[in-house]
C-alpha cells in the first residue's frame, strides 16, 4: 500500500505528500483557521479585533497543546474565544495521536506480511486493526479520561468552592480537556496558583496529564494486558519505566530545591509542599500548569526543569519533547558503551541499530532548534540566558511553563516561539517517520575507518 497522500490540482494532476508532510500541513491549517477565529471581535471579551500576532501565538499554543500565552486567558477572551481555544486543544491533542497511529499503521503495511506479523508480535501496541478501529479507540479513551476528570473537578468546584452548576461544569470541562491533552491552559489569571494546596483539584489534573503523556499504544496495551506484564512490548516497558523514574526524580529535585524558598514551596505546610513539588514534576511532562510562580523559583530549579521538559512524555500521545523512548535509547546506548558490550540490549531484547541513528538525529535536531531560537531571542530582547533558555525549551517541548516573560516579548520574538512550538509538536514525529521511510538497503559497503573520539 502506498504511504502517500494525494490531492488534486487545478490541471487534474495530483500532488503526492509523504505522511510527515500531510501531518505538517494538517497542523498548519488548523493553526491558521484558529488564528482567524481568535482574531475576530466575537472572540475578545471587549468585542475588539485581537492583534494578529497574539491570535497566531494563542492558536499555535492551543493546537500544539503548549499553553504559553501572550494575553491573559481569563480576561482577554470571550466565552466564544475560550470555546475555540478548547476545541483547538482537543483537535491538537487528538490529532497528534491519530496522526501518529495512522502513520504507524501505514508504515507497517509497507513491509511484507511476515514482517508485519513479526512486528505485531514484537510491539503488541497498535496491531493491525483497521484505521477506523484505531481512531475509534483513541477517541473513546480520550473522552473517557476527560469525562472522569471532569466529574472530579465539577464536584470539587461545585461543593468545595460554591460555583454555580453551570460555572462548575464549564471550569471542569475546560480543565479536563486541557489537562489530558497536556495543554496547560487555565481559566484563571494566575493559572492554578489558587488551588496549589488542594489535592482534589491538583491530583485529578496530574492523573490526566500522566495518562495523556503515556501515549495511545501504551494505554491500549495496558487496557488489554495489564495483568500480563511479561507480554508488554519494549515500547510499553520503556515508557512506563522512564515515566516513573523521571516523575520521582523530578518530584525529589523540585521539592528539595524549593523547600525553603519563601516565594514558592516555603510558603506552605509540609504536606502541601510535597503536593506542589509532585504537581510541578508532572507538569514538566509537557503539561504546563503551575500552582506557584515559576518566575520566583531558583535558577538551579529552572535548569532541572529544562532537562525534564526537553525529554517530555511518551510517543504517540499528547505530550511533547524528544520523548522518553528517545532518551531511554540514548541512555542504554551510553550504558552499553560504558560496559564495553557490542549490542544494545533493553529488557531482554536487542535494540535495532537503525533506532540508534534515529534517536541521535531527533536529539540533535531538537538541540539545534532550541539553541538557534535562544540565540535569536537574545539578539532581539535584553533578557538573560536562563529565562530565554527556559522559554525556548518550554516552547519546543510544548510544555507551556514560563518564567513570566512571554507576555513581554516583541512580535518578532513571538513569531520565533510560534515556529518553535510548531516544530516541537510535529518535529520528532515527522523526523522519525521520515527517517523510517527513507531507510533503504545498500548493496555495498565502504571500507571502515575510525576517527579519534574524545
Amino acid at each position: 500500500m502506498s504511504t502517500r497522500v494525494t490531492a488534486p490540482t487545478r490541471r487534474g494532476r495530483r500532488i503526492r505528500l509523504q505522511p510527515p508532510q500531510a501531518v505538517a500541513l494538517g497542523f498548519a491549517g488548523a493553526i491558521f483557521a484558529g488564528t482567524g477565529l481568535l482574531a475576530l471581535p466575537i472572540s475578545s471579551a471587549r468585542g475588539e479585533w485581537t492583534d494578529i500576532y497574539d491570535a497566531l501565538f494563542t492558536a499555535t499554543s492551543a493546537v500544539a497543546v503548549t499553553g504559553l500565552t501572550v494575553v491573559d486567558t481569563a480576561t482577554h477572551w470571550s466565552g466564544f474565544g475560550l470555546v475555540v481555544i478548547m476545541l483547538l486543544i482537543q483537535l491538537g491533542g487528538l490529532g497528534i495521536m491519530i496522526m501518529a497511529t495512522l502513520i504507524g499503521l501505514v508504515l507497517a503495511r509497507r513491509v511484507s506480511v511476515r514482517s508485519r506479523l513479526n512486528a505485531a508480535a514484537e510491539s503488541r501496541a497498535v496491531g493491525f486493526a483497521d484505521v477506523r478501529t484505531a481512531i475509534r479507540g483513541i477517541v473513546l479513551i480520550s473522552l473517557a479520561v476527560e469525562a472522569v476528570v471532569f466529574v472530579f473537578l465539577f464536584a470539587r468546584f461545585l461543593w468545595g468552592y460554591a460555583y454555580s452548576p453551570g460555572e462548575a461544569a464549564w471550569h471542569g470541562l475546560f480543565h479536563a480537556v486541557s489537562s489530558f491533552n497536556n495543554a496547560g491552559f487555565a481559566l484563571y489569571t494566575d493559572n492554578l496558583i489558587g488551588f496549589a494546596a488542594d489535592p482534589w483539584i491538583c491530583l485529578p489534573i496530574c492523573a490526566a496529564v500522566i495518562l495523556g503523556g503515556l501515549g495511545f499504544p501504551v494505554i491500549m496495551q495496558l487496557r488489554r494486558e495489564w495483568r500480563r506484564p511479561l507480554h508488554w512490548s519494549m515500547n510499553t516497558r520503556i515508557v512506563l519505566w522512564a515515566t516513573a523514574v523521571l516523575l520521582v526524580a523530578g518530584w525529589i529535585f523540585i521539592t528539595a530545591l524549593e523547600w525553603s524558598n519563601p516565594d514558592t514551596l516555603g510558603a506552605y505546610d509540609p504536606m502541601s509542599r510535597l503536593l506542589i513539588g509532585f504537581f510541578h514534576s508532572v507538569q514538566t511532562r509537557t503539561a504546563g500548569f503551575n500552582s506557584v510562580d515559576i518566575g520566583l523559583m531558583r535558577d538551579e530549579t529552572w535548569v532541572g526543569m529544562d532537562v525534564l521538559m526537553f525529554i517530555g512524555g511518551g510517543p504517540a500521545g499528547t505530550a511533547g519533547g524528544i520523548k522518553v523512548t528517545t532518551f531511554a535509547v540514548l541512555f542504554f546506548i551510553l550504558l552499553t558503551e560504558l560496559r564495553g558490550e557490542g549490542a544494545v540490549n533493553v529488557f531482554g531484547k536487542r535494540l535495532s541499530r537503525a533506532v540508534h541513528r534515529q534517536a541521535i538525529a531527533v536529539v540533535l535536531m531538537a538541540i539545534a532548534a532550541i539553541m538557534t531560537a535562544v540565540i535569536a531571542l537574545m539578539l532581539i530582547t535584553d533578557l538573560d540566558f536562563d529565562r530565554v533558555l527556559f522559554e525556548a525549551v518550554s516552547a519546543f517541548g510544548t510544555v507551556g511553563l514560563s518564567t513570566g516573560i512571554t507576555g513581554t516579548l516583541p512580535p518578532a520574538a513571538e513569531v520565533i516561539l510560534v515556529i518553535l512550538m510548531f516544530l516541537g509538536r510535529i518535529g520528532p514525529l515527522t523526523l522519525g517517520t521520515a527517517l523510517a521511510l527513507r531507510e533503504r538497503r545498500v548493496l555495498y559497503e565502504l571500507p571502515k575507518e575510525r576517527p579519534a573520539i574524545g
